[in-house]
């Protein structure tokens, strides 16, 4: 592919049932083979990669997340024209400084949702997410940059990080990859699968984690069940093709069928203190939380579309998701926008999305969450339900009551001019190595710079001072008892009394 490639060939059926006489995707499944070439560093990493595929091919995971180096970060979309022309923009820029958050455009645009030209004409900026096109931010007098400090979108971004946490923000959720389990088996394969729970009543939903080989974090989930024998999964869009070798690691049961909706259903996150207000002005569901609680779902119409609607966030504030046929988009979100002015509300992108989850202290899969962790060190031993079987449950047992090497925490840093993006190293204050970033940003709403980082068990904890390396400095940092946004949940909850909008 022009870049590192390495991979178990397990290309994924898009609809998929245990009747099947044949598997339907691009490519047909071939089981146990593997794929390791394209690979440029030569000798300096080689030694490694061999060992780590070893690992692979023999225990059936690598000892490290090699995520950025598997093919299945790649779908359909990138095809002959993409892959030629990522190849040469490679090595053009094989010897260049590469910058937190630089986009690249060689091959681009791959893939574009029927929304795109509307997001176009309010601003939007676009980066790349698993081939598609999605606003970075909404301010095309701003130009994309990349570089170590602080960049002239800084605070572009930081309006809509504001204008969500004051009043409400639409943001574009449709690269979540979407799943639809349906049949007789389905909550029994779903519990065969994830370690959580399933919910057990219609219109209910859990968080769940997904169990690795190594009994680590190979993903979270966000599963509702829509009805007596469908279930709704949600997961990370960039990840769709490496879940899919869990998926099918456990068998359909008879009559029951998996299918991605990845690319047939779109999605719009309104959230925020006035995203009841704003979403009352299109649709006659009742949205109050006596009626449509925190982790509640229905089928409601807004603005005359169906929607699958959830009543979640991943900014942490009051919110639905609300999931349409890509057909529906366009009309689904100029309505929005339109509402949206009405309670001075207006388009997110994932840049504020990011800050948003840091301030809540949310974890994301690929940068806090992976296979490497342990549930009791990211923070998810209380979503595997140790009374009932799972994918790997025997691997997780093996580590269940190891203590943490590392726990996933919260630092507040001292930074004024670049913030923590990921990978920046973490000191004691006599230079002892405690840690490492996972993820980084500025808080806009709570005016501090935040990071989310793995620290050694017992060199650091709440309340305790460290030292974060950014661009080769250190910066005093405060290890966070609580995130420093609505750390008890009432916002997200709606919990207060009918409260004016947040300043």
């Amino acid at each position: 592919m022009g870049e590192a490639g390495i991979k178990r060939v397990i290309n994924g059926p898009m609809i998929w049932s245990p009747d099947s006489s044949a598997l339907f995707g691009p490519v047909p499944e071939m089981a146990g083979y593997f794929c390791c070439c394209g690979i440029i560093p030569g000798f300096s990493q080689n030694g490694g990669l061999g060992k780590l595929s070893a690992e692979w091919m023999v225990e059936g995971e690598p000892s490290l997340d090699m995520f950025g180096w598997d093919l299945a970060r790649f779908g359909r979309w990138a095809g002959s024209a993409f892959t030629k022309a990522r190849v040469r923009d490679q090595y053009a820029h094989r010897f260049k400084i590469h910058f937190p958050g630089e986009e690249r455009e060689a091959g681009r645009p791959v893939r574009t949702r029927p929304v795109h030209g509307v997001q176009q004409e309010v601003g939007a900026v676009f980066g790349l997410n698993y081939g598609w096109e999605h606003p970075l931010y909404f301010d095309a007098g701003v130009p994309d940059s990349a570089g170590f400090i602080r960049q002239p979108w800084w605070e572009s971004v930081g309006r809509e990080a504001r204008m969500l946490r004051q009043r409400a923000g639409i943001i574009d959720i449709s690269n979540f990859a979407k799943y639809v389990v349906r049949g007789p088996g389905a909550e029994d394969w779903l519990n065969a699968v994830f370690a959580n729970r399933m919910p057990a009543k219609t219109g209910r939903s859990c968080l769940t984690p997904l169990i690795g080989k190594r009994g680590g974090v190979a993903g979270d989930f966000t599963v509702t069940r829509l009805a007596e024998e469908e279930f709704w999964v949600i997961g990370s869009g960039m990840a769709e093709r490496f879940h899919l070798r869990y998926f099918r690691a456990v068998p359909l049961p008879a009559g029951t069928t998996f299918e991605s909706r990845t690319e047939a259903v779109c999605g719009f996150n309104v959230a925020g203190p006035r995203a009841r207000d704003l979403l009352a002005r299109l649709t006659n569901a009742d949205l109050s939380n006596e009626a449509f609680a925190f982790f509640r779902s229905a089928r409601i119409t807004v603005a005359g579309v169906d929607c699958v609607a959830v009543r979640v966030s991943f900014t942490g504030d009051l919110g639905w998701e609300l999931h349409c046929a890509e057909a529906d988009q366009r009309a689904l979100y100029r309505a929005l926008l339109d509402a949206g002015r009405e309670v001075g509300a207006g388009p997110v992108g994932s840049r504020a999305l990011m800050s948003l989850r840091v301030e809540k202290g949310y974890g994301s899969w690929g940068r806090d969450y992976s296979p490497e962790y342990w549930p009791q060190e990211s923070g998810l031993a209380g979503l595997v339900r140790a009374d009932k079987d799972f994918l790997n449950k025997g691997e997780w047992e093996a580590i269940r009551h190891t203590a943490p090497r590392e726990v996933m925490s919260l630092l507040e840093i001292d930074a004024t001019v670049a913030d923590a993006s990921g990978g920046e190293p973490v000191f004691l204050a006599d230079g002892t190595p405690a840690g490492q970033v996972s993820s980084g940003a500025y808080g806009y709403s709570v005016d501090r710079s935040l990071a989310i980082a793995y620290l050694k068990a017992g060199l650091a904890g709440p309340g305790d001072t460290v030292d974060v390396a950014i661009l080769g400095r250190p910066h005093a940092a405060r290890v966070l008892h609580r995130p420093p946004f609505d750390p008890d949940g009432l916002r997200l909850r709606d919990l207060r009394a009918e409260a004016e909008p947040a300043e």
